[in-house]
């Protein structure tokens, strides 16, 4: 058997001595630079922002009140449109020609009316002169007032017919903008497809969407003057509007609620996009962080709570009223003075040391 070589005890302490030296210290803990606020009582309260749109309070289809082929359109989108004045324009012949026929009717029925008046005459005379019966004389009169009956039905188809005729002519129901042309000449329309949209002039309404949690407080607004503000595209100041009507159901597709608000006879152009101001009512003494500063900490919200005299942090829970824009109302938890990180958060312990964030500009 060999023999394993002879290793002194001496050589054998002084390699032990060697890897303890050789041992590195573990690093201390980074201390991290973390910004602060001083909680203190303020007012809760927003401005709350919704697009909109402006349109008309009244804008209306129009279309033809009878069928026929659309043989001339005058109007053109953006073309302003007086009250009466002619827009389109449908073949008239075949209205015309009921119309006519309707004329021979009334003709006719009128001669049959005029004959059972002469008979009707002449065999009065007969009965008085005790020629016929009652009972001819009664039919007689019956055939009289039926044809008197007939020659006022043809007067009333032959103004319906009338009627008929001059709707081949589509007139504006009052002054507006077209904002929409749906059927060209050559088309074959029934009656009542629509041709074109007019905007008629008057009062404009900013249109815009509410969500489900704020449909009561806008429906409380209506009718108050002033309460809502308008912010036209571009510009910076602000028109006075007032809530008019709120939709009684919610969107399908986004289950939003419409609201209409009317800005009068402000200098507003149709489609104009706009940006509706409502004032959210502030509530005195609320305690308020940013949103950043809360983290989930043990499955609670949670902040991080600066001791001054030891410049550590501490996880504090807290319970959370509800938010406020960018920011989160406290009702528990914090009191007023606490000093508690705002920026930084996700990369602290509990114990761990901290320095104040010094900006330099940079």
């Amino acid at each position: 058997m060999r023999s394993l070589p002879f290793v002194p005890v001496a050589a054998l302490l002084a390699a032990v001595a060697l890897s303890a030296c050789s041992r590195q210290e573990p690093a201390p803990d980074p201390v991290r630079a973390v910004r602060t606020i001083v909680l203190a009582p303020s007012g809760s309260g927003e401005v709350q922002e919704f697009a909109s749109e402006v349109q008309a309070r009244t804008e209306s289809p129009l279309g033809f009140r009878v069928a026929g082929k659309l043989v001339r359109r005058q109007a053109e989108v953006g073309r302003h449109v007086g009250a009466g004045e002619l827009l389109a324009q449908l073949d008239p012949e075949d209205l015309r020609l009921a119309q006519a026929a309707s004329l021979a009717t009334v003709r006719s029925a009128q001669v049959n009316a005029e004959m059972a008046e002469a008979d009707f005459r002449r065999f009065r005379e007969l009965y008085e002169q005790g020629f016929i019966s009652a009972a001819e004389l009664d039919r007689r009169e019956t055939t009289l007032k039926a044809a008197r009956a007939q020659l006022e039905q043809a007067r009333a188809q032959a103004g319906v017919q009338a009627n008929q005729a001059a709707y081949s002519d589509l007139h504006a129901p009052a002054a507006g903008v077209v904002t929409a042309v749906v059927a060209e000449p050559g088309a074959v329309l029934a009656a009542g497809t629509p041709v074109l949209r007019l905007a008629h002039d008057g009062p404009r309404d900013a249109v815009f969407a509410v969500p489900e949690n704020e449909v009561a407080r806008v429906r409380s607004m209506i009718g108050r003057p002033g309460v809502v503000r308008v912010r036209l595209w571009g510009r910076e100041d602000t028109l006075p509007a007032t809530v008019r009507e709120v939709a009684a159901a919610a969107d399908p597709a986004t289950r939003t609620f419409v609201v209409k608000a009317d800005l009068g006879s402000a200098p507003v152009q149709l489609g104009q996009t706009a940006t509706v101001l409502i004032e959210r009512p502030g509530v005195a003494g609320v305690l308020t962080l940013p949103l950043a500063a809360v983290v989930q900490h043990q499955g609670r919200s949670s902040v991080w709570v600066l001791d001054r005299a030891t410049m550590t942090v501490k996880p504090q829970p807290i319970e959370i009223g509800g938010s406020d824009g960018n920011s989160v109302v406290v009702v528990g938890g914090l009191a007023s003075g606490a000093v508690v990180v705002t920026a930084g958060v996700h990369v602290l312990a509990p114990g761990q040391k901290v320095r104040l964030y010094q900006d330099t500009g940079r």
